[in-house]
């Protein structure tokens, strides 16, 4: 398997200060990676070394098989980079800032035409292209900095907050752009703090934490890791709880508290459903409270009714079958699944392990 980049215990230290922490990484060729981290998690400086912009303390960094310490400058040669700051030239035109960028890289004079009015097409900025830079929107600003990143055709595009500040409009114009580019077979790697566009656009995320990589997966498998993570303990607790609920001990004041704790415990782990039924009545509800899954349901005029479900494989078939059974008819369903925000807090709430990679 071809991997655009790959990390070998990556280190920075600033004195005391450990930024990077023996980093290992892979991300696959021709693939949009998601790289996520808090604020002063190390993300930026891991983008920095391996963009040949500060120099490791330790260990090593292979960005499409160059070395970035023995090889940084065939490693520039085939990078590109987008800043969450535009850095182009205000007094400048769109075409000016492109043909800087070309001469930088020494393309020769026919190339560098051809390949800027290609990318200008691609982005739609070819009409601005005589505007200076100062006059142009965000927006704008975010396409020219993209057609002066890959007039070299770099093989990797970093991404740093590609889309911050724009709105929702021109957010999608650029988030097409990123999926043309990955189609025309470039690495995408997408630094952002929006967790729907990752989401949408990565094949996978890795997300730093402390300096070391603390969780990998697929936007998907990384979703579903909190769904599938059971607390073993508790889950035995809480069938004690009702086991004991047929016994005298259910009327002693300390099992009220346990009885109270394990609900308590249980409601801040359920899934939550909503559906739409038709002839939805007393009746129904109240055969919907006897499913041992069901733990709590509010009713709407509407006739949504939305439960918080214990998080078991089978909740949602048995509320369903049920309903079903009664006759009643659902005219909508959804359910409120984990997001990559909820595996964002929760792997970066804690000090976190050593994860294996894809591949390793």
């Amino acid at each position: 398997m071809k991997y655009a980049i790959e990390t070998f215990d990556l280190s920075k230290r600033y004195g005391d200060f450990t930024a990077v922490d023996a980093l290992d990484l892979k991300v696959k060729d021709k693939t949009i990676f998601g790289f996520l981290g808090p604020n002063g998690a190390g993300k930026t400086t891991t983008i920095k070394m391996l963009t040949c912009l500060i120099p490791p303390t330790s260990g090593t960094a292979h960005v499409t098989g160059y070395d970035v310490i023995k090889n940084p400058n065939e490693v520039r040669q085939k990078i590109g980079m987008v800043p969450q700051l535009v850095s182009l030239y205000a007094d400048l035109t769109v075409r000016e800032n492109a043909e800087l960028c070309a001469d930088y890289y020494g393309m020769p004079t026919d190339l560098k035409e051809r390949r800027i009015d290609e990318l200008m097409e691609l982005v739609d900025i070819k009409y601005a292209e005589k505007k200076l830079v100062k006059q142009l929107s965000g927006g704008q600003k975010q396409k020219v900095s993209v057609v002066a990143s890959l007039v070299h055709q770099p093989e990797i595009l970093f991404l740093d907050e590609p889309t911050i500040g724009l709105d929702p409009t021109t957010k999608s114009v650029l988030w097409d752009l990123i999926d043309e580019l990955n189609q025309k077979g470039h690495t995408i790697i997408l630094c952002s703090h929006d967790m729907y566009e990752v989401d949408m656009l990565c094949d996978h995320v890795g997300i730093i934490n402390h300096g070391k990589l603390a969780a990998y997966d697929t936007p998907q498998g990384l979703k579903d890791t909190i769904l599938e993570q059971k607390n073993t303990i508790e889950s035995n607790v809480g069938e004690i709880v009702r086991k004991m609920e047929e016994s005298d001990a259910s009327t002693h004041p300390s099992f009220c508290k346990l009885r109270e704790a394990v609900n308590e415990s249980e409601m801040d782990k359920a899934r939550e459903m909503s559906l739409i039924v038709d002839n939805s009545d007393n009746k129904l509800i109240d055969r919907l409270f006897q499913i041992p899954c069901v733990l709590d349901i509010e009713t709407h005029r509407s006739g949504r009714l939305t439960f918080k479900l214990a998080n078991t494989e089978t909740a949602i078939t048995q509320v369903i079958s049920a309903i079903m059974e009664t006759g009643s008819n659902i005219n909508s369903i959804s359910t409120k699944d984990p997001s990559l925000e909820d595996v964002f807090i929760k792997v970066t709430a804690k000090k976190p392990k050593k994860v294996e990679k894809e591949g390793e």
